[in-house]
């Protein structure tokens, strides 16, 4: 492993420190993306969506639920309710 300087192991740092909020602002993004691609492009954005949910640890359940359902909007509420969480 090779050996960081300071300044790099406090930016290493901060992107864990922090990864919640990255991960919550990049499935922002996905949710909108979502609501305008169709087809294979909306494959895509859906895995890369249910990536996003299973490292914010939410349920299998639930995100089977949002998948089976393909509703954009349920995917919003549910980034709603894990902002109002990480408050």
């Amino acid at each position: 492993m090779p050996e960081f300087s300071k300044h790099q192991q406090k930016i290493i740092r901060n992107y864990y420190d922090n990864q919640d909020t990255i991960l919550l602002q990049k499935l922002g993004e996905h949710i909108t993306e979502l609501f305008l691609s169709e087809g294979k492009a909306r494959e895509r954005r859906w895995k890369l969506i249910v990536a996003a949910l299973e490292k914010l640890k939410v349920p299998p359940s639930r995100i089977e639920h949002l998948r089976k359902t393909d509703n954009p909007a349920l995917v919003a509420t549910l980034l709603e309710e894990l902002l109002a969480k990480q408050k």
